[in-house]
């Protein structure tokens, strides 16, 4: 009977903490809400089974539980963009880094998706900062991916014998979520990613001509082996400078239905890869593209997006030289959309969106474009347009209230929902710096792992 009662009172329990509560009715009220397309002044969002039921000035509906949030600021969750959360512990340990491949018989076929951890420390960080979807990409040369740098031999690659080494792909990105959980994924292989300008042209031989040779002659090997896999299986058709699984992984990219995020700086080489771009049918992203004021009347002609860090202003290397802090603004204007990216690939750093969006700001773009630049527009950009990244009816309830101005850096972030659930609001961090404020001792002058 005893042990028939404790079965019953456990299931009781484990029913109560189930995500039930995310099912309920909950209005989120008397908010200013910004919507990531609109701001609407004493708002209502209604909550329910884990999506946005509806946004506007109605009364709360009957029944619902209410949060108050006169007086605060309400936003869709951030994305964050070419980012390494989940992927990336710390950086510098390459066995707790699984952002980059190096052997060249999986180099486009590389998928970040399959490394990510959940438990990762750099998760509820970023959540603190009011992140609650990122795009996860592969590192490379040249530094974009992921964010971290590195020498272009980094990446020499090794394995079969007449394989391109090291290939000019870096992997394909994916979709998470920040919600605390065992499965953080969303969507795998949103788009391929690889290095052009003077990162790419290392790779490639040392010219950027040679690159966009091998370039144009892989994509001609992928569509020859997308009409001939028969023959390849039989070995009836020529060698192939990629392996069956990079091969396969390039189909999409070569078709045009998956887009290639290429890291590009110099005004030049945007130029060419736009040109690229034309030639080959293939669906671009630009990252980086520091002096893409300069052509942003032809980025935007092409309808080809941008992620862009809008503080880096610096003439760090001969691709930079026209780096400047209006970039955002200038892109802004001539139409390109724009998604802005935190500081050092967006892993440790990722809450930094907010304050980057906050300097374009300061340097000419609008208020509502910077929102849209950490919301909607990311969303739009990798095809997930309507399902986050925007307060609307059927999106993904992830909410934040804000304590005031979210790209103020002393605002905060009071409550984050993902998924209609609340989450955590403590870190590592917190934590460590609540069991060590006092230097470590307790009241009882012993250690913490002593208890009081």
């Amino acid at each position: 009977m005893r042990l028939t009662s404790f079965i019953l009172g456990a299931a009781a329990a484990l029913t109560l903490s189930t995500p039930s509560l995310a099912q309920e009715l909950t209005a989120i009220t008397g908010g200013r809400v910004l919507t990531g397309t609109s701001v609407i002044e004493n708002g209502t969002v209604v909550l329910r089974d884990g999506r946005i039921v509806s946004v506007g000035t109605s009364a709360a509906p009957s029944g619902a539980r209410i949060i108050d949030a006169r007086g605060k600021i309400v936003t869709p969750g951030f994305v964050a963009v070419d980012s390494g959360l989940g992927g990336s512990e710390v950086s510098s340990v390459r066995g707790s880094n699984d952002l980059s491949s190096s052997a060249n018989s999986v180099s486009a076929a590389f998928d970040v998706s399959y490394g990510l951890d959940p438990w990762s420390f750099t998760l509820p960080v970023a959540r603190l900062g009011g992140v609650t979807r990122a795009i996860v990409t592969p590192s490379h040369a040249g530094g974009g991916g992921g964010g971290h740098a590195h020498d272009d031999s980094d990446f020499a690659g090794v394995g079969s014998a007449g394989l391109q080494s090291p290939s000019l792909f870096a992997g394909q990105a994916a979709v998470i979520h920040l919600a605390e959980g065992t499965d953080i994924l969303v969507k795998p292989r949103v788009a391929m990613v690889a290095p052009f300008g003077e990162a790419g042209a290392g790779i490639a031989g040392g010219a950027r001509g040679a690159q966009f040779t091998q370039f144009k002659e892989t994509l001609a090997e992928v569509r020859l082996f997308a009409r001939n896999r028969s023959a390849y299986d039989r070995a009836g058709l020529r060698d192939l400078s990629l392996s069956r699984a990079d091969l396969e992984a390039l189909i999409p990219v070569a078709n045009g239905t998956m887009p290639l995020i290429v890291t590009v700086h110099r005004a030049a080489d945007i130029q060419q890869v736009l040109r690229l771009g034309r030639e080959e049918g293939v669906k671009l992203i630009l990252d980086g593209a520091e002096e893409g004021w300069l052509v942003a009347d032809q980025i935007a002609a092409a309808g080809v997006p941008v992620l862009l860090n809008p503080i880096a202003n610096l003439p760090s290397s001969f691709e930079m030289r026209a780096a400047r802090m209006e970039n955002a603004a200038a892109l802004q204007a001539a139409g390109v959309v724009i998604a802005i990216k935190g500081n050092e690939g967006s892993t440790h750093r990722a809450r930094d969106i907010r304050y980057n969006a906050g300097n374009a700001v300061s340097h000419g773009l609008s208020y509502e474009a910077a929102i849209a630049a950490i919301t909607v527009n990311p969303a739009r950009i990798f095809g997930m347009a309507g399902q986050f990244g925007e307060l609307k009816a059927g999106a993904a309830a992830d909410v934040v209230i804000w304590s005031g101005d979210p790209l103020e850096p002393l605002s905060q972030a009071e409550a984050v929902y993902i998924g209609g659930e609340a989450q955590s609001m403590t870190s590592r961090q917190f934590l460590l710096r609540d069991r060590y404020r006092n230097g470590g001792v307790q009241a009882n002058g012993m250690p913490p792992a002593y208890g009081q």
